[in-house]
């Protein structure tokens, strides 16, 4: 039986979720409830739970802080949140589940579910945990992104990600070398996550980044060529502003 807790500040909360884990999921053990970092860690080392369902903003501090308290991480973690989170892109970038208060029910099941799977694999969230804690203590320095694939999690450096191509609700990652990765998600999030670190939609089917393209080709309907030699095309409609973003580099 997987064993779950609770540790969030608000009671309204502690009961919704209390009450959708035992509806929804009733395999799953509720072993406990807590509203600050402190109880949370006893729990957590008291317990050994396989899920947590952490809030990130409690009363006595942040989920995160609770997190540095309990290194190596051998257990599953949906973190629960605000919609203007300061950490929701943090989360993104390590593909964690979160959810958002006021908790969707669906949303909630879905979440919940996914963790439910992995910890059926066995798969550890130690990586995607260091990932995020990093990313949220140096902002300024290289930002990681964590790439599920079907068979295995890929910590990658943002900066040696040449392009991405959309093929349906996959999304293939170019690199450097031509190494290559696909993963189930759509062109869109990435293209949500990765605006702000020098990547621009120039095709419907391609995300690029500014940093790697070597070459803006007008011809033929106009192209890109990238650092690595690969061609990746250009809708006319992009071009303009391509370019302009291009001479701000």
């Amino acid at each position: 039986m997987i064993k779950a807790v609770i540790i969030d500040d608000e009671p309204a909360m502690q009961q919704v979720n209390s009450q959708l884990l035992s509806e929804y999921f009733p395999a799953i053990k509720l072993a406990g409830i807590a509203d600050c970092i402190e109880e949370g860690a006893k729990l957590i080392l008291k317990e050994s739970p396989d899920l947590v369902l952490l809030d990130i903003e409690l009363k006595d501090g942040t989920g995160f802080q609770l997190l540095h308290k309990l290194k190596p991480y051998d257990f599953k973690v949906v973190f629960i949140t605000g919609f203007h989170s300061f950490a929701i892109k943090a989360i993104k970038f390590s593909a964690l589940d979160y959810i958002v208060k006021p908790v969707n029910e669906t949303e909630f099941q879905q979440a919940i579910q996914r963790a439910v799977e992995l910890i059926e694999k066995k798969e550890n969230s130690d990586a995607q945990l260091n990932v995020l804690m990093t990313s949220l203590q140096n902002e300024n320095k290289s930002k990681k992104l964590v790439l599920r694939t079907a068979e295995s999690l890929h910590v990658v450096d943002v900066a040696d990600i040449y392009y991405c191509k959309s093929d349906n609700s996959y999304t293939t990652f170019y690199f450097r070398d031509n190494e290559k990765i696909l993963v189930s998600k759509s062109l869109k999030d990435y293209e949500n996550l990765l605006s702000d670190y020098g990547f621009y939609r120039a095709h419907q089917s391609y995300l690029v980044n500014l940093n790697h393209i070597k070459k803006v080709d007008k011809s033929d309907g106009g192209f890109i060529i990238m650092k690595n030699k690969k061609e990746v095309p250009v809708s006319m409609r992009q071009m303009k502003k391509l370019i302009s973003l291009l001479s701000q580099l």
